[in-house]
């Protein structure tokens, strides 16, 4: 029996896929290890949405081949996607699988292991023509039949059989998007929109509801436009609807999106949404800057008030509801002026939390060519000015649970400071512990918030 070691980088909708892979390849009678330990293949799901991500990649697949040189080291994903010819010559990369054929993992790696013969010849083109480069290139995706043109692709329908050994389900919805945000390589890894049918959806849903699962994550690459594809192109609608069904379900007791466009939330959605009774009050509404010159060099198609205009919007139907976003510092030509109406208008928001990241230049998008790049040292200094804010908003935000009863999801047990607790989140994501006792995993308990344990976690109790 062949061993597999599998490692993910990047996003929830890469978490999704890693899961099904390794489902697949255990159906087919690979052995699933450690990635530290020493294994016949090593597979790494990559990320390319950063120039670190691509590097980070890299890193793990050499560290792959470093653990054992005779193992078949595959690069999966992102990064294969957005530079396949230039890894192609990398000697520690044995094989090759774009985006859209990872559900074929197990198939593509029997097929690669049966047809493994030689070397690739000292000769510097082959009877056909090929250079050496060229060769290799086709040798590790099996005649470029393992990266599909993701312009062109269909929507990867792969259920995942998760097990309760999780907490919440993520269940992928959606890939690709349309946006072309300037600073993103992500539609040109990711490709156009494909949408899920919503009865593949509810099919999964209901099959990880008798595996004792209650609560869902909704996920994908671009939410908001999920049905975009779908031959009545209106997104609102059928990802209100999908909602909607899924509130339904019996035996669901949570839902929660990934990350929303703001534009899609209209009044009509919101109030759908907010009808759906287990649709928790948490939303994360990618913002990247405050302010409107930025976000039109971005590409990004809204403005700073009407950004605001639509968390206003949220906080009408979902009093008190957590909102988190993303933010940018360091865009090129991003002036000290403009930095600052982001600070200013981060701080009139209100967040629960934000996750800052200093501006990354990546070949291949219309940012790199940007002039006025900002730099390195400036990056930092207004990235610890914005997570000094995310501090102190989100300090303040779970602050306010203090006394509050709330319905927590226990997820793990955990020592802290010498003893034990269950951890979970509320329905607002704050993160809360109990007293360890009779408790099981994807158990709900009510409990009240009496102070902080530590910095991020709320002590709760009976």
């Amino acid at each position: 029996m062949k061993s597999v070691a599998l490692h993910n980088l990047g996003c929830k909708v890469n978490s999704y896929e890693i899961e099904v892979m390794q489902q697949n390849l255990q159906k087919s009678g690979y052995k699933i290890v450690d990635f530290n330990q020493k294994s016949d293949v090593y597979i790494i799901n990559t990320c390319s949405v950063t120039n670190m991500a691509d590097r980070k990649s890299r890193q793990m697949l050499h560290r792959a081949k470093k653990q054992n040189p005779d193992a078949i080291v595959v690069a999966v994903g992102c990064y294969v996607q957005a530079d396949a010819f230039g890894i192609a010559q990398d000697d520690a990369i044995d094989l090759l699988v774009g985006n859209n054929l990872k559900k074929n993992i197990s198939e593509i790696l029997d097929r690669f292991m049966n047809e493994k013969t030689g070397g690739l010849g000292e000769s510097r083109t082959d009877g056909e023509g090929h250079s050496t480069e060229e060769r290799n290139f086709l040798r590790k995706t099996l005649n470029n039949t393992t990266i599909v043109d993701v312009k062109k692709a269909d929507f990867e329908d792969a259920q995942m059989e998760q097990t309760a050994e999780h907490a919440r389900a993520y269940i992928k919805i959606q890939d690709g998007c349309n946006r072309f945000c300037s600073y993103c390589i992500i539609p040109y890894t990711r490709g156009r929109v494909r949408s899920r049918q919503p009865e593949s959806v509810l099919q999964e849903i209901c099959g990880l509801v008798k595996e004792g699962y209650r609560e869902f994550v909704l996920t994908g690459i671009h939410i908001s436009s999920y049905g975009l594809d779908f031959e009545e192109k209106n997104p609102k609608k059928y990802l209100s609807e999908l909602i909607r069904d899924i509130n339904e379900i019996e035996g669901v007791e949570r839902i929660r999106i990934g990350s929303f466009e703001p534009m899609i939330l209209t009044e009509d959605f919101v109030a759908e949404i907010a009808s759906c009774d287990k649709m928790c009050p948490h939303f994360h509404i990618s913002l990247q800057s405050g302010c409107d010159a930025t976000l039109k060099r971005m590409n990004r198609r809204y403005t700073a008030e009407e950004y605001f205009e639509k968390a206003k919007l949220l906080r009408k139907y979902f009093p008190d509801c957590a909102i988190t976003t993303d933010v940018i510092v360091g865009f090129p030509g991003e002036t000290e002026e403009e930095f600052m109406q982001t600070k200013a208008f981060l701080e009139k928001v209100n967040f629960f939390e934000m996750h800052i990241f200093k501006y990354s230049r990546r070949k291949g998008t219309k940012a790199d060519a940007m002039p006025n790049q900002i730099p390195e040292e400036i990056k930092t200094e207004r990235s610890n000015v914005l997570l000094a804010l995310e501090q102190q908003q989100s300090k303040a935000f779970r602050a306010a649970f203090i006394g509050r009863k709330v319905k927590v999801l226990l997820e793990e047990e955990k020592e802290v400071d010498g003893r034990k607790y269950w951890l979970g989140h509320t329905g607002e994501y704050v993160k809360v512990a109990v007293p360890a006792g009779d408790f099981m995993k994807n158990m709900f308990v009510e409990v009240s918030v009496e102070d902080f344990l530590q910095e991020d976690i709320m002590l709760g109790r009976e």
